[in-house]
């Protein structure tokens, strides 16, 4: 077996480890406040939101640093950093006692968010840009089918063994996908190829992004995205509640929540190789239309399968959207910045992070949550406005004369 190919199996793994890992404490995030004290649902609501978002306000700013370390030095050390740091604040969260305690936890987690984006990096740089949407399609199916298995998996063990419990589990998970990478992955750095690779300033970096009018528009879509998708799921537990009542109300949260993973693992990979045949902008554009189409019927659920049939469409509908992304920048940026670059369109992402939950804590405490799943289509339609807009405009189709 190859280097490579080797290296895409271990973080295939690894990232079905973190994002199973991650995903167990997600669909309970609002519940687990509410052991705290006694507080209504609008400081629930707005809690959640904050809690949510925090993390990934800090990895905002963090993202970049990271991409332009990976681009001098290489990935792995980033993906030990993130695993491993991940792993620790995920495990004093099963120790806290406080609204206040979870939110600074979450903080601090940011700072080390990105083991996932690092490891799309890492497989990016390895990987001929011709091929790029098949095999990170099939990298992310580490990532959706650990989504798929993780809320379940956490929703059970919160009802039968408590949230500390899922929390220390959690962890211990996560480091043992940070320790699989420092035994298995082989970074290939050395050669001629590295020896001639040009080290770009911030100045230059930034300059790229904002010439490539269509590679600042897949940025600013990846915000737009993670706005529309994570505008509903922190709330996704407790709209789940005003549809049945239960005593495994974490379960059947994480069962929703896996319906959109289910959906993602089944046709992600066919995405990123459909994108690779007819480009990558108009598969987003397809997608962007169907998320748009598919997420309105979830405002209307009646009962509990209304809501998971919907959430599994939806799932299809946004799989291919992250591989799609990165292969594209795979394509539009020289090798020796694209670290940096993915950092950057990271960052949107999580500044999209950060939008979305508060956006969504804020208004379903004001107006309801379903009615978040309307604004949610509308983001997503606009989305799919601006990518149209700019692909009429944009005039660039020429690529710079290096090593992509």
């Amino acid at each position: 077996m190859s280097i490579e190919k080797r290296n895409l199996v271990i973080m295939w793994f690894a990232n079905f480890l973190v994002a199973a890992s991650a995903t167990m404490v997600l669909p309970f995030i609002s519940l687990y406040i509410e052991t705290f004290g006694n507080y209504d649902d609008a400081f629930v609501q707005r809690w959640s939101g904050f809690i949510f978002g925090i993390t990934f306000l800090v990895a905002f700013f963090v993202s970049p640093i990271w991409g332009r370390i990976g681009d001098r030095f290489g990935f792995k050390p980033i993906l030990l950093v993130t695993g491993y740091g991940i792993a620790l604040s995920i495990f004093l969260m099963g120790f806290v006692d406080s609204v206040l305690g979870l939110f600074f936890l979450r903080m601090a987690m940011g700072a080390v968010t990105g083991f996932i984006p690092t490891s799309l990096a890492l497989i990016s740089s390895q990987t001929p840009k011709e091929i790029a949407g098949k095999t990170l399609g099939t990298l992310q199916m580490g990532t959706v089918s650990g989504g798929l298995f993780g809320p379940v998996l956490g929703g059970l063990m919160a009802d039968t063994f408590g949230f500390s419990y899922t929390f220390i589990v959690t962890s211990i998970a996560i480091s043992l996908a940070a320790t699989g990478v420092l035994i298995g992955i082989v970074e290939k750095r050395g050669g001629a190829s590295t020896a001639k690779k040009k080290h770009y300033t911030r100045k230059e970096v930034f300059t790229h992004i904002l010439k490539h009018k269509l590679l600042l528009t897949i940025m600013i879509l990846s915000m737009v995205i993670q706005i529309a998708n994570f505008s509903i799921q922190p709330l996704l537990a407790l709209y789940v509640d005003e549809l049945t009542s239960t005593s495994n109300l974490a379960f059947l949260a994480g069962l929703a929540f896996s319906a959109t993973g289910f959906g993602n693992l089944l046709v992600t990979r066919q995405w990123g190789k459909l994108g690779d045949e007819i480009g990558y902008e108009k598969v987003l554009s397809i997608l962007l239309v169907l998320a748009a189409i598919f997420i309105i019927p979830q405002a209307l659920a009646e009962q509990l399968w209304h809501l998971v049939l919907f959430r599994f469409l939806f799932g299809m509908a946004i799989g291919g959207m992250i591989p799609c992304a990165t292969a594209y920048i795979r394509q539009e940026a020289p090798l020796s910045m694209q670290g940096e670059v993915l950092g950057y369109n990271q960052s949107f992402r999580f500044l999209g992070n950060v939008i979305g939950p508060v956006f969504g804590g804020v208004m379903s405490g004001f107006i309801g949550i379903s009615s978040v799943f309307y604004v949610t289509a509308a983001l997503f339609l606009c989305a799919f406005g601006l990518l149209w807009w700019s692909l009429k405009h944009s005039t660039e189709r020429n690529r710079l004369k290096e090593n992509y």
